[in-house]
C-alpha cells in the first residue's frame, strides 16, 4: 500500500478501542513518512539546481513542472504527517 494511503488509513481508524492502530504501527509509518519527506525535499533541491542552470525553454518548463509536483507532494505529505503525529501524541498521553 502506498505511503499516503497507509497514513490516510491510520487516520481513518478509531483513535481508541477496537480497531484502533497500535502506537508501533503509527510510529513506523511516521518514520517512513519522514524518510519520504526528506527524499522529496532532496529531489526538490536537485531540481532547483538543474533549473538554475537550464537554458532550454522546454527543459525549464519540464523542470518547473517537476518542481511544482514535488512541492505539492511535500505539502500534502507534511500535512498528513502532522495529523498522524498528533494522533501518536494523543495515544502516548492516553497510555
Amino acid at each position: 500500500m502506498p505511503l499516503w494511503d497507509r497514513i490516510a488509513e491510520l487516520l481513518r481508524l478509531p483513535e481508541h478501542g477496537a480497531g484502533a492502530p497500535s502506537i508501533e504501527a503509527i510510529e513506523t509509518t511516521l518514520t517512513d513518512g519522514y524518510t519520504a519527506a526528506l527524499a522529496i525535499d532532496a529531489e526538490r533541491w536537485r531540481i532547483e539546481q538543474r533549473l538554475g542552470n537550464a537554458t532550454d525553454p522546454k527543459e525549464i518548463a519540464r523542470l518547473s513542472k517537476r518542481l511544482e509536483t514535488a512541492e505539492g507532494d511535500l505539502t500534502e505529505l507534511r500535512s498528513l504527517l502532522r495529523s498522524l503525529h498528533a494522533r501518536a501524541r494523543a495515544l502516548r498521553r492516553a497510555a
